[in-house]
C-alpha cells in the first residue's frame, strides 16, 4: 500500500499543530500552577507528559522542514488557545486539568488511528513514529484517569467542548 503524498503532508502539517498544541495546553497549565493553583503532584506529573509532547513536537517540527510542509497558517491562534486551556482548565481544579488531557489524548488516539490504518509501506518510519506517539498519549490519558479525571455531572459538558475543539482543529490544520 502506498500513501499519497498530500495525504502525508496533510499528517505531519495537522500532527505538528497538534503536538504543539499538547505542549501549550501543558505550558498552560503550569503556568497556573506556578502562579495561582498550588499543587506540585499535579506539576511533578504535567512536567513528565510535557517532556513527551516535546519529543513528538520536534519530530514533526523536523519532518515539515525536511519535506517542505508549509506549518498551518493557524499556529498562532492554537498556540493561544493551548494556553488558555491549559490554564483555565486549571484554575477549575485538578479534575478540570486532567480531563482536559483525557478528552484531548481521546480525540488523539482515533486520529492517530485513522493515520496509521492509512499510512503506507513507503512511510514506515513515520508509521513507526505515530504509533509510538499513539501508546504515549493512550499512557498520558491513563494517568489522567489515575489522577481523577471525570466526565460526570459539568466535566461531561466540558468533555464535549474539549473534544469539539480539538476535532475542529484538526480539521482546519490540515487543510490550511
Amino acid at each position: 500500500m502506498k500513501s499519497s503524498k498530500n495525504k502525508v503532508e496533510e499528517f505531519i502539517r495537522v500532527d505538528h499543530a497538534g503536538e504543539r498544541g499538547a505542549v501549550k495546553i501543558y505550558e498552560g497549565q503550569l503556568l497556573a500552577l506556578n502562579t495561582l493553583v498550588k499543587n506540585e503532584s499535579l506539576k511533578k506529573t504535567i512536567e513528565e507528559m510535557k517532556i513527551h509532547e516535546k519529543e513528538h513536537c520536534e519530530f514533526f517540527e523536523i519532518e515539515i522542514k525536511k519535506r517542505k510542509i508549509k506549518p498551518t497558517k493557524f499556529l498562532p491562534l492554537w498556540d493561544l488557545l493551548g494556553v488558555g486551556l491549559g490554564f483555565g482548565s486549571t484554575l477549575l481544579g485538578k479534575k478540570a486539568a486532567m480531563l482536559c488531557t483525557a478528552s484531548v489524548e481521546e480525540v488523539i488516539d482515533e486520529h492517530y488511528q485513522n493515520q496509521i490504518n492509512q499510512l503506507g509501506s513507503d512511510e514506515k518510519v513515520l508509521k513507526k513514529k505515530i504509533i509510538k506517539f499513539r501508546e504515549d498519549e493512550l499512557h498520558h490519558k491513563d494517568i489522567a484517569y489515575d489522577e481523577g479525571a471525570t466526565k460526570k455531572g459539568f466535566y461531561s459538558i466540558m468533555d464535549k467542548i474539549i473534544k469539539t475543539g480539538s476535532k475542529v482543529a484538526i480539521s482546519i490544520s490540515e487543510k490550511v
